[in-house]
């Protein structure tokens, strides 16, 4: 009997299911005990990388739990990449699905933030502007559009998500308050780092990766946002070293 490519994987992800008949070892006899061990190895392995993926997922659950989910995820959605990097990126519609966890609402945005956080950290490399760039007649800049670097991340949400990562990730941090937080992620050298938006700022960077000119987008976030502050957020792309080109018309 000959063990199909759908029949193996979905053993392979599943201990509940047999071992497929006609799998046969090196020495050409039933492959069971062997297969039972691979099989064990891989829910292992791959249950400790969605550990590393979202640890701070994992601290809100607990160790257990998040054993429990990873082991349901793996048979939901397998691995797509031989790369472990991309592991784990339908985890937070995953846990959006899960009624026994909807009363952690913040759950699937938290899950959110730290795959950002992991693209931004695999993201390639690029040269920000310096500042100076951006030092030319106020009315060319309104008429300007912005690139930004790979590895600038935007995640918004309900939640206070920043300050629950935060506040799990780091000694001393103060109680996540009941606030919307949406979240710039940049990364200057090699560790991403997020930071809270103002009001408005999340907004505005939406406008400009969509296309819109600086002035275009400041006048979108004013009508969400009345009294957006432009130069906060634009500090906070341009400390991160967010932003690759500036592109003025003429």
């Amino acid at each position: 009997m000959t063990v199909t490519q759908d029949q193996f994987r979905a053993a392979l992800l599943d201990s509940a299911q047999a071992v497929p008949e006609g799998l046969l070892d090196a020495n050409h006899g039933p492959a069971g005990r062997r297969f039972n061990v691979y099989r064990n190895n891989v829910a292992v392995s791959l249950t400790e990388a969605m550990h590393q993926a979202f640890p701070v997922v994992t601290k809100l659950l607990g160790a257990q739990n998040m054993d429990g989910l990873a082991g349901i995820f793996l048979r939901q959605h397998p691995p797509s990449s031989p790369l472990m990097m991309h592991y784990g990126e339908a985890f937070p519609e995953f846990l959006t699905g899960m009624q026994q966890l909807s009363h952690l609402g913040y759950l699937p945005d938290v899950a959110r933030l730290e795959l950002a956080l992991r693209r931004s950290y695999h993201a390639a490399d690029s040269t920000p502007i310096s500042p100076e760039a951006l030092a030319i007649d106020p009315e060319m800049l309104m008429e300007a559009t912005i690139e930004f670097a790979p590895a600038m991340q935007l995640v918004r949400s309900e939640w206070p998500i920043a300050s629950i990562w935060t506040f799990n990730t780091q000694d001393g941090s103060p109680k996540p308050q009941a606030v919307t937080e949406d979240v710039l992620i940049t990364r200057v050298e090699f560790d991403p780092e997020p930071h809270v938006l103002p009001s408005g700022g999340a907004e505005w960077i939406d406008a400009l990766m969509a296309g819109k000119t600086i002035g275009e987008a400041h006048e979108i976030a004013e009508g969400l946002s009345p009294g957006f502050d432009l130069g906060a957020t634009l500090a906070l792309l341009l400390q991160g070293g967010a932003i690759i080109t500036l592109t003025t018309k003429g």
